[in-house]
């Protein structure tokens, strides 16, 4: 059994070369697809994210064949990528990784489990690998090992998640911001919010926002156009810029990220809000230079948290992810070596086909000869029963009898090994 993986990742190959890679996988699949068809290899699965570009492949080749088959995807790689280094001495071996066996295994499962993503624990990789796998599957690209694999990379990365806090506590500017409201707040339902501004960031964090029951936008762009596009989009509602102070009173959350050079909300403009309020008041400043004054800190009941403090949440995040890898790291050991397992089982497959092959062909026979009793012979059904009893016991206990008794005889040194693990196959002479 030969299980090989090869490729590339964000830790070492620049997004060219991934994206590269990502634009030709067609074509990758296609030349792939061809070999398997020619039985160059028995199954393959390719893995394609915006991080990493890895191509699984499962042999029932001898041991020696792995050489061929490093030498075949090293040169699919290199075909693919040709005259796109951008320097002479860059060598495809600068960018290129690659495991076999058991060491394939446990990289499948760091991916899953989120150990081997730019983010430790994000939980994209997961259903990409769900996505990706059942397309393969269904395209008939993969059979009993990567499935299996696969099933069980997948089973993994969920047990790794439920059994550690690897992907929990927010690890991006828009989730801490989230995180803290909802200390603050407690339950974000019915809470309402306003944007000032409509960059990419803001829309980020007002969209995990309202996955918390957050509700009623209102957004103020200095562009009216651009702040009612946004408004659209999320069932809010647009105002124009030079009347959102006169309305802060209306929101519990505000969230700042406008392009300006100077700040455009101060102290004195939520000095009346706050004494009309009786809840508390969260402002998000996620702009450079800063939107909000700072001194609105002064005032009860309001809390502002600007990008740096944002950033030292996700440190910190980051910190009890990191806490969490060794527990991980445990979990994949030990599933790792349960593969194992798994393949040695399979390794024996073969031979537990062909005995119950010669099992079922010997109780054909004789179910044929006691039907034919049954119908043509004088003798009690009773009879005819024990008769096929005791024929198929003979039948079947005949040939591992013989066996038995030419290893008892002719090997010697191991007899006392094998008649141990004939117990075993046969569980007999064991305690009750």
């Amino acid at each position: 059994m030969q299980l090989l993986v090869f490729g590339i990742n964000h830790k070492t190959a620049p997004i060219s070369i991934r994206d590269r890679l990502s634009q030709e996988i067609s074509k990758i699949k296609k030349e792939l697809k061809q070999e398997l068809d020619n039985n160059t290899f028995a199954e393959f699965f390719i893995l394609n994210t915006c991080n990493r570009f890895e191509i699984y492949l499962y042999s029932e080749k001898e041991a020696e064949f792995r050489k061929y088959l490093e030498k075949y995807i090293f040169r699919l790689f290199k075909k693919t990528l040709k005259g796109y280094f951008k320097y002479a001495r860059n060598d495809l071996n600068d960018y290129l990784y690659h495991y076999h066996d058991l060491q394939a295994v446990e990289h499948l499962y760091r991916v899953a489990s989120g150990l081997d993503s730019l983010v430790k624990g994000e939980d994209q990789i997961l259903a990409q690998i769900k996505k990706q796998f059942q397309e393969y599957k269904e395209e008939n690209f993969t059979d009993s090992y990567l499935n299996q694999l696969c099933l069980e990379a997948i089973k993994v990365g969920k047990l790794v998640r439920t059994k550690t806090k690897i992907n929990e506590r927010a690890v991006s500017v828009s989730y801490a911001a989230v995180e803290l409201a909802r200390d603050i707040f407690g339950n974000l339902d019915g809470e309402k919010i306003m944007i000032l501004g409509a960059g990419k960031t803001a829309e980020l964090t007002l969209k995990n926002l309202l996955n918390y029951g957050v509700e009623g936008i209102l957004v103020a762009n200095r562009t009216y156009a651009n702040g009612q596009k946004l408004a659209v989009e999320y069932g809010g509602e647009a105002i124009h810029w030079e009347e959102f102070k006169a309305r802060v009173e209306e929101v519990d959350i505000i969230i700042a990220s406008t392009a300006a050079p100077h700040t455009v909300l101060h102290k004195d403009d939520l000095l009346d809000t706050v004494e009309k309020k009786h809840g508390p008041m969260f402002l998000i400043d996620i702009a450079l230079p800063r939107d909000i004054d700072q001194n609105v800190k002064e005032l009860p009941g309001v809390h502002l948290y600007n990008i740096d403090d944002l950033k030292n949440v996700i440190d910190k995040n980051l910190d009890l992810r990191e806490n969490e890898v060794e527990k991980a790291e445990a979990i994949i050991k030990e599933e790792k070596y349960n593969f194992q397992r798994w393949l040695l089982e399979r390794s024996c497959v073969p031979l537990i086909k062909e005995m119950r092959a010669n099992a079922c062909c010997i109780k054909e026979k004789e179910v044929k000869r006691a039907l034919h009793l049954l119908q043509n012979s004088e003798l009690e059904a009773s009879e005819i029963i024990q008769q096929l009893g005791h024929r198929l016991l003979n039948k079947l206990l005949h040939q591992p009898t013989v066996g038995l008794k030419k290893l008892a005889v002719e090997n010697e040194k191991t007899k006392e090994v094998q008649l141990e693990a004939a117990k075993i196959i046969f569980a007999v002479g064991g305690k009750d």
